[in-house]
């Protein structure tokens, strides 16, 4: 096992006596931690970092005051060279603070890297966009930045390094970092497609605050009513028209059952959208009960962005090998459960699709799970500037 210790302890004062002359008087302890984040600033991965760190702790004098330069020139000597001419300063400098209407926090270049992912590109990207705006704030030797221009900072950088498109949807998004009414993001499908773990990486790239899922709902429900007052939301969306009666399974029993479940969930839908709505929080909701037609969402315009995906798996053999993987790490969820099911699923997703084509709603056909993503945000960010008409010059 590793004796590397965690985050936490690097960044603690060390206890060897290490003392950094700051200037002006200023003196601080040596702290690993951060030169570390000082080194990986410049371009240095983790392991190089941690072990220069630890290489020039065990070099310096303990009995006397040490200057940032003289740090700086031992790690130039222990590297073997300097850092690209840009970054190679290494002492780093007081907080930046990003300031707006007279509040202010310190820049963190997480925090900026987190709401790149709203362009729409992959967390790699957004953490190079990010490092490389944190290097062009360092050559600026400021020591806050005004809120709206690091924003205009994003976008330019955005657009020279990934491309304009993506750099126009990180400004849509991020105006709705307060906005006047709630983005609430319903992604349906049937089961098996992958509709929750997209929920939740949607959710967490957006950083949106609430997701939620319909078989809560449901679960919810099922306390409240009786399997004799609601006999559908107590069996599997699959095999809930073996509880219906005989004159209600119509022509299609596994379509009747479905439908049945899906309309009474739906007045859980329908309060949970109500309640966003009146607490103006966004959400993604995700579930097999989102069927389109079924939930009014032109009683939310004005006060809601509702924004609506069906999420499929339209190749059966991988359909297939993903309730077997699902299978291998949920307790109770047998493969053959769900095999045995495949032709009423297969025949659910369909009459989803016809419901979607039918009333507009896009398609997601979730054969990668990054790509999938991807095409979300970027629907989401899309649909937002069509109703808003937004410019984007005004939102820099």
């Amino acid at each position: 096992m590793s004796s590397r210790p965690s985050p936490v302890e690097q960044s603690a004062p060390e206890a060897d006596g290490i003392i950094v002359d700051d200037g002006g008087g200023r003196q601080r302890p040596f702290m690993r931690g951060i030169l570390v984040h000082s080194l990986m600033a410049k371009g240095a991965g983790f392991e190089e970092a941690y072990d220069l760190a630890n290489q020039v702790r065990s070099r310096l004098v303990r009995s006397s005051p040490v200057s940032r330069e003289a740090i700086a020139k031992l790690v130039h000597e222990l590297r073997g060279g300097a850092f690209p001419p840009e970054t190679r300063d290494l002492a780093l400098p007081p907080d930046m603070l990003v300031t707006e209407h007279g509040a202010s926090w310190p820049f963190s270049k997480g925090v900026l890297s987190q709401s790149l992912l709203a362009a729409a590109v992959d967390p790699q990207a957004a953490f190079d966009v990010a490092r490389e705006i944190e290097r062009a704030l360092r050559r600026r030797e400021t020591r806050q930045i005004e809120r709206r221009d690091l924003r205009r900072l994003a976008f330019e950088t955005l657009a020279r390094t990934v491309g304009v498109q993506a750099a126009e949807r990180y400004l849509i998004w991020r105006k709705f970092d307060q906005p006047e009414r709630p983005v609430i993001i319903l992604l349906g499908g049937t089961s098996g497609v992958g509709k929750t773990a997209l929920a939740l990486e949607v959710r967490h790239r957006l950083g949106i605050g609430r997701v939620l899922s319909t078989d809560a709902i449901r679960q919810i429900m099922r306390v409240m009513l009786s399997p004799e007052l609601a006999p559908a939301i107590h069996r599997s969306s699959y095999d809930a028209f073996e509880v219906l009666a005989d004159e209600a399974r119509g022509d299609d029993p596994v379509i009747a059952g479905f439908r049945a479940q899906a309309t009474t969930v739906s007045v859980g839908v329908r309060a949970s959208l109500d309640r966003a709505v009146d607490e103006n929080a966004s959400m993604v909701l995700d579930g097999v009960s989102l069927v389109p037609g079924y939930i009014d969402l032109a009683a939310y315009e004005g006060r809601a962005e509702v924004i609506f995906l069906v999420v499929a798996a339209l190749d059966e053999a991988a359909f297939r090998d993903r309730f077997e993987s699902r299978a291998r790490v949920a307790k109770g969820r047998p493969p053959h459960r769900y095999v045995k099911h495949l032709d009423a699923i297969l025949r659910i997703q369909d009459h989803l699709l016809l419901l979607a084509e039918r009333h507009d709603v896009p398609i997601v056909d979730n054969v990668s799970f990054d790509h999938s993503v991807l095409a979300i945000i970027r629907h989401v960010t899309e649909t937002l500037k069509r109703r808003g008409g937004s410019d984007v010059a005004a939102l820099l």
